[in-house]
């Protein structure tokens, strides 16, 4: 199914069982940043940029504080063994 860019009004191919409202795309012919609003029909909506910023930062802290948690875990284990 088609849905239309907000930004440039150009045709987008877009699956619409592959997408659920909220997902992210980006216009192949202007490069914007769109997010799916509706999903029956199919509409896209500009997504705030300072969003898709702030939502990436969220997941790079989300690794980096799993990574700390490995290597508590791994201190933990040389204090098992040191016992």
């Amino acid at each position: 199914m088609s849905a239309i860019c907000p930004e440039c009004d150009s045709p987008l191919d877009v699956d619409e069982f592959d997408v659920d409202i909220g997902d992210e795309l980006t216009c192949s012919e202007c490069g914007s940043f769109l997010r799916v609003s509706s999903a029956s029909p199919l509409e896209l909506e500009p997504a705030d940029e300072d969003e898709l910023d702030a939502e990436a930062a969220d997941d790079t802290k989300g690794s980096e504080d799993e990574d700390a948690d490995a290597d508590e875990d791994e201190d933990d284990d040389d204090k098992d063994d040191d016992e």
